[in-house]
């Protein structure tokens, strides 16, 4: 296989709050990292606290792994 990724649909739903939800998505990214998958892709909710922006999410992402792709897999604009 060369490449794996996954696609994160986030915590909806749940009594999480949105930071916990945040330091939940940076941790399966770095773990996903050391386990060799090559994307990391979030979906974006605008109405959603914690997937309304996207960007501060990808760019700790990017500072904590080292070959992990990241980018937004599905951009939600009801």
């Amino acid at each position: 296989m060369k490449s794996f990724g996954f696609l994160s649909f986030g915590h909806y739903g749940s009594d999480l709050d949105a930071g916990q939800m945040l330091r939940d998505a940076l941790e399966i990214s770095v773990g996903a990292d050391e386990l060799g998958i090559n994307g990391a892709y979030f979906r974006v909710h605008h109405f959603a606290t914690q997937a309304a922006s996207p960007i501060p999410l990808l760019s700790t992402i990017a500072a904590k792994t080292r070959t992990i792709e990241v980018g937004t897999g599905v951009i939600d604009m009801r």
